[in-house]
């Protein structure tokens, strides 16, 4: 049986597990403390506790997976600062290096391309992130993609049942037209970014760079506008650009071209799909249409 170590079992990691686990993996869940552990107490697989960035407590609990098949390191930095992104990301990633597994999947981020203009990035596209956090998670991939088996996935915006930053905004109305509402908005569910992840580790694909994300970026004033239009409510007001968020300010269409060119399609093509047919997405909006 093929065995997957998957470091950071939260909110992708924790579906990639499930994935992984009715494919008939061996799954081992690694978070990094008891309260998350408790929360995993009924999944099937084992979870194991460790602090990744502690190489000498990676090396001692996890040395009965030395050469493991698999290993996924998507542990959050929990939207902690550079000190937490080299912690969790660079010395975590050089920790669970260290068990030579046959092949290494890192969770990044499309926020490492700093392109403002709208234009289609693919994986050969500069990617030379302007904020510190951005530099690390760069830093962390060349360490990935320097050892063989090494593949970094670039994931875009993150949603999915209970987590959906725009739909919380238009349902709360805080939301804002920034500017003339031209950003581009990369994003990905959350059970299309863990297939992508479980077809990536479970697959003969090619080492290197992978970007997942769905099929149709969008802007921000067509978002709102469809979903206005979708739930027959106002259009947000206008508003300043906010220069503070954690993607920074990058305006760039995410192309998926060489992942579904590898085999893998998302389930939910664009924001809208999901929108319409994801009843869980909509359960903890209380929102009619």
């Amino acid at each position: 049986m093929s065995r997957v170590l998957i470091a950071g079992c939260g909110y992708v990691g924790r579906q990639a597990a499930r994935l992984f686990s009715l494919a008939g993996w061996e799954v081992i869940g690694l978070v990094r403390s008891e309260e998350s552990a408790r929360l995993l107490s009924e999944e099937p697989y084992r979870v194991l506790t460790c602090d990744l960035a502690n190489g000498a407590q990676t090396k001692d609990q996890l040395n009965d997976f030395k050469g493991i098949e698999l290993v996924i390191h998507c542990a959050s930095s929990n939207r902690g600062g550079p000190e937490s992104y080299r912690q969790v990301y660079l010395e975590g990633a050089r920790n669970l290096l260290a068990l030579e597994p046959a092949k290494f999947i890192f969770t990044s981020s499309t926020s490492v391309y700093a392109q403002n203009d709208g234009e289609w990035v693919t994986e050969e596209s500069p990617a030379e992130p302007e904020r510190e956090t951005g530099r690390i998670l760069r830093e962390t991939e060349d360490l990935v993609l320097r050892n063989p088996g090494g593949i970094v996935a670039r994931l875009a915006g993150i949603y999915g049942p209970g987590r959906s930053i725009l739909l919380k905004r238009f349902v709360d109305g805080t939301a804002l037209i920034e500017g003339d509402g031209g950003r581009i908005l990369n994003q990905i569910h959350r059970n299309d970014a863990a297939s992508a992840l479980q077809f990536l580790g479970a697959n003969v694909v090619a080492p290197g760079i992978y970007n997942v994300s769905d099929d149709m970026p969008l802007s921000q004033l067509d978002c709102y506008t469809w979903l206005a239009g979708h739930f027959q409510r106002p259009l947000p007001p206008s508003g300043p650009v906010d220069t503070d968020r954690k993607r920074g300010t990058s305006s760039k269409r995410i192309s998926n071209a060489k992942l579904r060119k590898s085999g893998w399609h998302p389930r939910f093509s664009s924001f809208q799909q999901a929108i319409e047919e994801d009843q869980d997405l909509l359960a903890d909006f209380p929102i009619s249409g």
